[in-house]
């Protein structure tokens, strides 16, 4: 254990030994990572709030000093001591290595260990490590998801929990999810173009010059028209609309526009993670095949300008050199028939108080999709608003966090 101290908290940096495989079958053990956050003057027994990040691949955010990033940490430290979780394969717990050596089955099999259940298991090795009898959880999309896992497999740990964009689908064929995020997409994208018109031209425009090979990018390599048309993904984003109008008025025959559109493409430069277990994130009990390349809506050959949002394709794994290593592992994931990741019954029986914010708009996690969860649960309430997008915890952090720990102790949504 190590401490440091910055303006207004106290660091408490702890690191323990987890299975590579909890599940049995695969040796190997990987370092977790975690830092516990608080108020100087905090006791050791103040409420623990576990922070579960979005991803898949995101390490935990690394606080700065109060009242700076992230905005909700002020909030949280309020009313608890916070743990921030590095998952496994990200910030300072064991990463992702290039693998080198590895066949691409090993890797797949390496891999396949990164999903929610295995960030669960690691999640309650530290608890019990910390001491903490029971703590709340927070979780930001795809920590969601892992707190989801977590109410299917430990609820007796659970003091309460709270989603935040991020209630997932169970049992749900992992194409229909697709499919209905493919609709929100163009949903989107119309509703984009209604507000800027002339960036439709220009979309088109700039889907031409990169099938003419004009446009590169900062790792060298050519952006391509399909690579392009991922920035829709920012859509879902607060702000995200604005940031693809003003990327689509820069003249694309500048320097720095391969870095500019760079930063709007979802999985370009991110954690190999990010792109290699997306898809399997949402496999309750099933593999994924590709989802996102096979039910792709066929208006996206006839209209280049349609965005796409968070959907990963297998041609990410050909244009982005940092994935490249993986593509045929890539493939084996693909195949994989992955284990269940929910259980119904025992969420139809938890009593942990629940709340959710749904965002109306969100094109990542359906509003749709996480309002049947939440009847599968009836300890979660689910507060909906279309004031907020994706991002609403980072955006408005004092509000949508206030709102959340108001509903789990008993005030009303609305």
């Amino acid at each position: 254990m190590h401490i440091e101290t910055i303006p207004g908290m106290v660091l408490i940096e702890h690191e323990i030994e987890v299975p590579l495989d909890h599940f049995g079958g695969d040796p190997g053990t990987l370092t977790l990572f975690a830092r516990e956050v608080r108020r100087p003057g905090d006791r050791d027994d103040k409420d623990a709030l576990l922070f579960l990040q979005g991803g898949p691949g995101g390490e935990s955010p690394r606080p700065i000093q109060l009242p700076t990033e992230p905005g909700w940490l002020d909030r949280a430290l309020q009313d608890y001591r916070l743990i921030l979780l590095d998952q496994r394969g990200t910030g300072r717990s064991t990463p992702v290595t290039a693998m080198t050596g590895m066949s691409p089955q090993q890797q797949a099999d390496h891999l396949a260990h990164f999903r929610a259940d295995s960030i669960v298991e690691d999640a309650e090795l530290l608890r019990a490590h910390l001491g903490i009898a029971r703590w709340s959880v927070l979780g930001q999309s795809f920590g969601g998801f892992c707190s989801l896992r977590y109410l299917s497999t430990h609820p007796e740990s659970l003091r309460e929990v709270m989603f935040t964009g991020g209630v997932p689908p169970v049992g749900m064929p992992v194409d229909e999810i697709y499919t209905a995020t493919f609709a929100r997409a163009i949903e989107l994208t119309e509703r984009h173009y209604a507000r800027f018109p002339g960036d439709r031209d220009r979309m088109r425009a700039l889907v031409e010059r990169c099938d003419a090979g004009e446009i590169r990018l900062p790792h060298g390599g050519l952006l391509s028209s399909r690579q392009a048309r991922t920035i829709g993904n920012r859509l879902g984003m607060a702000g995200g609309s604005e940031q693809i109008h003003y990327l689509l008025e820069r003249d694309p025959a500048g320097l720095g526009f391969g870095h500019e559109v760079a930063s709007l493409l979802p999985f370009s430069g991110h954690s190999p993670l990010y792109v290699l277990v997306h898809e399997a994130c949402y496999a309750d009990g099933e593999a994924t095949r590709w989802s996102s390349a096979r039910v792709q809506p066929s208006a996206y050959e006839e209209d280049p300008t349609l965005l796409t949002a968070e959907h990963v394709f297998p041609w990410h794994l050909s244009e982005d050199p940092l994935v490249a290593p993986f593509a045929e592992a890539a493939d084996l994931l693909a195949e994989r028939e992955w284990p269940r990741l929910y259980d119904p019954s025992v969420l139809a029986s938890v009593d942990v108080p629940c709340a959710a914010a749904v965002y109306y708009d969100d094109p990542y996690v359906l509003r749709e999709h996480s309002l049947a969860t939440a009847e599968l649960v009836p300890s979660l309430r689910p507060w909906i608003t279309n004031a907020h997008l994706h991002n609403g915890v980072h955006v408005s952090p004092d509000e949508v966090l206030d709102k959340l720990i108001g509903i789990v102790r008993g005030a009303p949504p609305y």
